[in-house]
């Protein structure tokens, strides 16, 4: 996976970035809560590399601790989505009476789409983190369970799935014994990009004035209270936003790396076309 620059290139800027956001109160010159009404509005400068916002405080030291909260919801999310969406996939796939009524809920839920759906949960419970890894969590498990559950349609038909269930080992050990470790690929993939999209549908949910506190400071809250200044101050909004867009684009990239790593026809396919242009340069 390595081999290719632009997966190498994400992974050390995600690793790096989640470093800088964990040591960010060992290095950071002022506190992101530190207000100075004197330096309200500043642009870039050497005393603060990002500007500074409609209170004073520093833009860099917010962008930097709100990426706590923006990856420990994505990662949540991520984790939570994968392992329920898991376990329904394997019931799923592997008992057909279960896989009717399972399914029916799934089609129900993915009616609605993700972000309205995590909406309409977080104003009912209330905006925390808590609340918002919840109401993410619900929302994006429905399609794990969907690429789960065809994974496991295709192991069912290979002969060692049959040869183990004519053999009479319990299906829990077929299940977690040789089915499962033949669709973790999927998983993995998958789960990545939902740890991209439940960054942007916080940021969203945040902007949107139904996120996280005011008072805590995320990429969303940040945005949602830059747009008043975006004519005046343009700084305001334009760091956090491409915090996000690094942060989410790293991820979609090394998704896309696990997949062509897991995927293996697409080796063949680059192998075979490897082989072709060896062949006509021989040739030539």
């Amino acid at each position: 996976m390595f081999k290719k620059k632009r997966n190498l290139i994400s992974a050390s800027l995600l690793l790096l970035f989640t470093v800088a956001t964990i040591t960010a109160s060992w290095w950071l010159p002022v506190l992101p809560s530190e207000m100075d009404s004197a330096k309200r509005l500043i642009g870039p400068s050497a005393d603060h590399w990002f500007g500074t916002d409609h209170f004073g405080r520093d833009i860099l030291a917010q962008t930097v601790v709100a990426a706590r909260v923006s990856l420990v919801v994505g990662l949540s999310v991520a984790l939570i989505s994968t392992v329920l969406g898991t376990i329904t996939g394997l019931i799923a796939g592997y008992y057909k009476r279960a896989d009717f009524v399972i399914m029916r809920i799934i089609d129900g839920m993915l009616a609605f789409p993700s972000l309205l759906l995590a909406l309409a949960l977080v104003a009912a419970l209330g905006g925390s983190v808590t609340n918002i890894i919840i109401a993410l969590s619900f929302s994006f498990w429905p399609v794990m369970t969907r690429i789960v559950r065809s994974a496991v349609l295709q192991i069912n038909s290979i002969q060692y799935v049959e040869a183990a269930k004519t053999s009479g080992i319990g299906d829990l050990v077929i299940l977690f014994r040789y089915v499962l470790p033949n669709v973790l690929s999927p998983i993995i993939v998958q789960g990545t990009f939902i740890f991209a999209k439940a960054i942007l549908a916080e940021a969203a949910l945040s902007f949107l004035g139904v996120g996280v506190e005011p008072s805590t400071p995320t990429w969303g809250n940040m945005l949602q209270e830059a747009q008043i200044y975006i004519s005046i101050a343009p700084w305001f909004s334009i760091f956090p936003g491409i915090a996000i867009v690094i942060t989410v684009l790293t991820l979609n990239i090394l998704g896309d790396g696990l997949r062509d790593s897991f995927d293996p026809h697409a080796k063949g396919k680059v192998n075979r076309k490897k082989g072709r242009l060896k062949k006509q340069i021989n040739v030539a």
